[in-house]
């Protein structure tokens, strides 16, 4: 890898379920349903850590913390992002900043995204000001709109340190 700065794309689905936490951006939010997954399910965390780990050219998480390891079971999303920066870091790269948007039509997350910016920030090694997060619904069309899961897509530019 010889470029400056690189840009990478993740993007993530979990379904909603009833009798799991809701865990978004590393926030616990209160709601009915939650995320159902092999991991805390956070969907946005996710798919930051893939952003991030395709930026640098490399697998996405699932190479890094398989589905079929049950000692990872439940682990913490902000583990998997700190490990993706970790990966990066070794090839010399440092996250500049994050940009993402979620689409779910419950819970709402207004009130939880300056909490996820300050977790994000800090499992990034970021300021606030470097996590961008957006929340839409998705008009209640499709999966997302019936309420049965989340999605979110970020994108992350790195830059050679």
């Amino acid at each position: 890898m010889s470029s400056q700065f690189r840009i990478g794309h993740g993007y993530d689905v979990h379904q909603l379920v009833e009798g799991r936490k809701c865990i978004i951006g590393g926030v616990e939010i209160e709601s009915k349903l939650g995320l159902l997954g092999h991991s805390d399910a956070d969907v946005l965390s996710h798919a930051i850590a893939d952003a991030i780990l395709g930026a640098a050219g490399l697998p996405d998480i699932g190479y890094f913390f398989p589905p079929s390891d049950m000692s990872i079971e439940g682990i913490d999303s902000q583990k998997i992002i700190m490990r993706a920066v970790e990966e990066v870091g070794k090839l010399g790269y440092r996250v500049c900043n994050v940009d993402s948007s979620m689409i779910a039509e419950t819970p709402k997350m207004a009130p939880h995204i300056a909490k996820m910016k300050e977790t994000l920030a800090k499992s990034l090694g970021v300021t606030p000001q470097d996590v961008g997060i957006k929340a839409t619904t998705n008009e209640k069309m499709g999966w997302e709109g019936r309420k049965e899961g989340i999605g979110a897509h970020a994108v992350v530019l790195l830059e050679k340190i």
